[in-house]
């Protein structure tokens, strides 16, 4: 039994070795039919390339939707973003030098202050020194001697900053505005500086708080409109005014008036010639994080435009006139009005399309009234938003806000107090 076994056993081996050997052979003739097949492809390869990208081209120029794989176009994107780059001053506009001279400095930064000038005196109010740390006081410049010459503290209930400011040529009114640093919420209290005794009275507040609103006296009215609402990122559209004498309020309520076409903060709001105009702003703005203790600032979805409006005499109807050279925010206390012209300096336009980030405004813009055009007359030192603008014998001056990062980066950085001067030949 033995003998048998064993036989069994070899005649086992021989058999596993020939089929091992058969199925190697036929791997081997696997792989070099495989070879062939791709050999006379690789030949007609290039016939075949050329047919199929003519009809990738027909199909694509009929049908010019094509949907890719999330991973390509990632890939794509990164190209494209190469191709599509644009440079980060593609903003500016090509406007003269101007010859600008540096004056004695603000006795502190500001960001979103406010500013009115009476007469040689130029009050600029409050702001922020950075966001955690708001100012509660007024600075006074005298245009004559060229110095900061007093400085007095305002109400501590009063907003701190994003004011609506107007003023009589005595009293200054200030409406609104957001209390205390961050992104906190705007307050409805409104208050009345009599500038010859420094003495502070309140008014009736707003109907609803507001944020940034545009302020002007006009017919014996202070008139307030547009802001942002209580969230800090609605647009306002609602249009009140109160008769105001030396002062005080004539009326214990704010009347409703007709709402602004078009809503939102951080516009320039000037009356000349009996008309009242709104220029420029913005749809939306930086909001309180949710549930952040201190109100810490988070950023949202803005639109900055260059509307302007007109008033008409009767404050029945909104006249809608030719825009501003870019779109322009940040700019409620930027202007000037010189020789039957408005004259505006710097502020905020669109967000860079690619980066998207924000892009400060260089340029000195000025709208004729008697044909209402616009016309850029000159660049600033640096681009910069929230300037506090004034002018006194043919000077141009503007002080404080938030300044560029240099020739090449118009993306805002350092808060300022610098103050500056040039002369103005229109």
């Amino acid at each position: 039994m033995g003998k048998n076994l064993l036989h069994h056993h070899q005649h086992q081996s021989k058999s596993n070795n020939s089929q091992t050997k058969f199925i190697f052979v036929l791997f081997f003739f696997c792989l070099l039919g495989l070879a062939c097949i791709i050999d006379l492809f690789w030949a007609s390869s290039s016939s075949f390339s050329s047919s199929y990208l003519r009809f990738a081209s027909n199909w694509v120029s009929q049908k010019p939707r094509i949907f890719v794989s999330q991973q390509q176009q990632n890939v794509d994107d990164k190209i494209g973003k190469k191709k599509r780059f644009l440079s980060a001053t593609f903003a500016d506009l090509p406007a003269p030098d101007l010859a600008w001279e540096q004056m004695p400095s603000a006795p502190v930064p500001r960001l979103d202050g406010s500013a009115i000038q009476i007469n040689n005196l130029f009050y600029v109010l409050s702001g922020y020194g950075t966001l955690d740390h708001v100012h509660s006081h007024v600075d006074v410049f005298n245009f004559t001697d060229n110095t900061w010459c007093a400085k007095f503290d305002t109400p501590k209930d009063m907003a701190n900053s994003h004011l609506g400011v107007a003023s009589d040529g005595r009293y200054i009114y200030v409406v609104s505005g957001q209390y205390g640093p961050q992104c906190r919420a705007p307050t409805s209290r409104t208050y009345v500086l009599d500038t010859q005794t420094r003495e502070w009275q309140s008014l009736p507040p707003l109907p609803a708080p507001r944020y940034a609103p545009a302020t002007q006296l006009w017919k014996g009215r202070l008139h307030v409109m547009g802001g942002s609402k209580e969230n800090r990122h609605t647009p306002g559209l609602e249009h009140w005014s109160i008769a105001v004498k030396d002062g005080k309020a004539l009326d214990k309520e704010w009347r409703t008036e007709i709402p602004i076409p078009r809503g939102g903060p951080h516009r320039a709001c000037v009356v000349i010639n009996d008309r009242l105009f709104v220029i420029g702003g913005q749809e939306g703005d930086f909001m309180a994080k949710p549930g952040s203790p201190i109100f810490k600032c988070s950023r949202r979805h803005e639109v900055v435009y260059g509307d302007v409006y007109m008033l008409d005499a009767e404050m029945k109807k909104w006249e809608v006139l030719p825009p501003l050279p870019k779109p322009n925010s940040h700019i409620e206390c930027s202007w000037v009005v010189v020789n039957n012209s408005i004259i505006i300096t710097g502020g905020t336009t669109e967000k860079h399309p690619e980066t998207k980030r924000m892009i400060l405004v260089g340029e000195v813009f000025q709208f004729h009234l008697d044909s209402l055009t616009w016309s850029v007359i000159g660049k600033l030192p640096y681009r910069v938003k929230t300037t506090l603008a004034g002018f006194w014998d043919g000077y141009l001056y503007f002080t404080s806000g938030q300044r560029d990062r240099g020739p090449d980066n118009p993306q805002p950085k350092k808060v300022i107090g610098e103050l500056w001067r040039t002369k103005l030949n229109i």
